[in-house]
């Protein structure tokens, strides 16, 4: 794969601004040459090299992402379920109150305040009640608004994140703003040169109904809307990506896990390169058919959010299961998508009996972990759980430091607002080889 890094000089020096200074000075002289004109061009453009090799003071992006493949790839899930009154949906408070015509303190859901301080006047959407510390008004956003959107894409761009995993909730199949929310990814995703493909999440979906629903829906997405033709959209071994996650074997029949794994895999028009999100325990299943259907996918993806172990008397992502995982994987033919997640939090979501369930951030030493231990294992992908996730504390987009008041939200811990941008941008040089492994964080606040 071919990457285009952008060439930055140092943040107080521009390929212009040395270029004019050092040609204004020759004119002065006028001393010019066509050779020392040469020369003074071939300065900038060693400036500019080494401001790379410094790593420079600014993120930096990979200007079009390869969508033939998932190897080297570091994705990132993108919900993009927020609704607000009077966004295009018109659905009220989704994903932000418990109320959907009412936001107040006892009625939130979220964990993380979004840093909004970037965003047009017409991308914020008043929350009534909630202020700043400086008394002004506080204001939330809506995944409907295309702007928001582009906004985020921007931001996997100019960090090096290789795009998204958008996710396409079933039990919500049929509302227009799904739709509208897949339109924007599909343009942002054309704007920044990132990819993208779907995630059909089955939570809570009515069994009887599971495989009709997203069968048609895709046959839908592809015949009419024709999403696998977007030259952004993600193909791996010559197939287009799907995720169907919720395989667990508490939830729905063994039964129809094999039809809707039978229908992906095989199907001569809607097939698609199956990743199966599953149990993170999915070796140990007791049930033989079960069993067999954890080791049918093209690429498994244990659901790993809350799953986790200690660590010199600290709460760790739960990685030491991997290796067998991987191994097991290979053996079965498929290829291994780890998740990889930056902490947890839910007591808005949940009430307070939540909190013995927080796993704390560590300013960024739970998510590096991670992703040194996927490099430890040469794993080559990496699926980050979430973007926008402040539902239940995964999000690694912009967070503010100093949410409003009333109410208790858990921040980045002082840290710059794009610090989880910045990390997933290294872990991702990290997974495709491109940095050394090393077990500390190799970036500076």
């Amino acid at each position: 794969m071919n990457y285009n890094v952008h060439i930055r000089l140092p943040k107080h020096e521009s390929h212009t601004g040395a270029l004019t200074r050092a040609l204004t000075r020759s004119a002065r002289r006028k001393v010019v040459s066509r050779m020392r004109l040469t020369q003074l061009l071939l300065v900038c453009f060693l400036l500019a090299a080494s401001s790379i090799s410094r790593g420079g003071d600014e993120p930096r992006s990979v200007d079009v992402v390869a969508t033939d493949s998932l190897h080297r790839k570091v994705m990132t899930g993108y919900q993009g379920w927020f609704r607000c009154p009077g966004d295009a949906a018109k659905q009220g408070w989704r994903h932000w109150s418990r109320n959907g015509q009412r936001i107040a303190p006892e009625t939130v859901t979220f964990e993380m305040w979004p840093d909004l301080s970037e965003y047009g006047a017409d991308e914020e959407y008043p929350a009534t009640g909630f202020t700043h510390q400086d008394g002004s008004a506080a204001s939330l956003f809506s995944s409907t608004h295309p702007k928001t959107v582009d906004r985020h894409f921007e931001w996997m761009q100019q960090y090096g994140i290789d795009g998204a995993f958008l996710q396409r909730f079933v039990v919500e199949l049929g509302s227009p703003s799904l739709d509208q929310v897949l339109d924007n990814v599909r343009a942002s995703a054309k704007k920044t040169g990132r990819a993208y493909a779907l995630c059909y999440d089955m939570s809570g979906a009515p069994k009887d109904r599971l495989f009709e629903q997203i069968t048609s829906d895709w046959k839908r997405l592809v015949d009419e809307k024709r999403v696998t033709e977007d030259d952004r959209y993600l193909r791996h071994n010559g197939k287009p990506v799907l995720i169907v996650w919720g395989f667990f074997s508490d939830r729905f029949s063994p039964e129809l896990a094999h039809q809707l794994i039978d229908f992906f895999k095989s199907d001569s028009r809607y097939g698609v390169t199956l990743a199966g999100g599953c149990q993170w325990y999915w070796r140990n299943e007791k049930d033989a058919e079960w069993s067999r259907a954890f080791r049918r996918f093209d690429v498994i993806s244990p659901w790993n959010v809350g799953n986790y172990g200690i660590v010199n008397g600290q709460r760790h992502a739960a990685t030491d299961y991997w290796k067998e995982d991987l191994d097991e994987a290979q053996k079965c033919g498929m290829e291994y998508l780890p998740v990889l997640y930056p902490g947890f939090a839910w007591t808005n979501l949940q009430g307070p009996q939540a909190a013995k369930n927080t796993l704390p951030r560590l300013s960024g030493e739970f998510f590096w972990r991670q992703f040194t231990a996927a490099a430890d294992l040469k794993i080559q992908m990496a699926y980050v759980a979430m973007f926008d996730e402040v539902d239940e504390g995964t999000a690694i987009f912009k967070v503010t430091n100093s949410p409003p008041k009333p109410g208790h939200f858990e921040t980045y811990e002082g840290l710059p607002s794009d610090w989880y941008l910045r990390l997933t941008g290294e872990g991702s040089k990290l997974i495709r080889g491109d940095i050394p492994n090393q077990k500390s964080i190799p970036i500076k606040p």
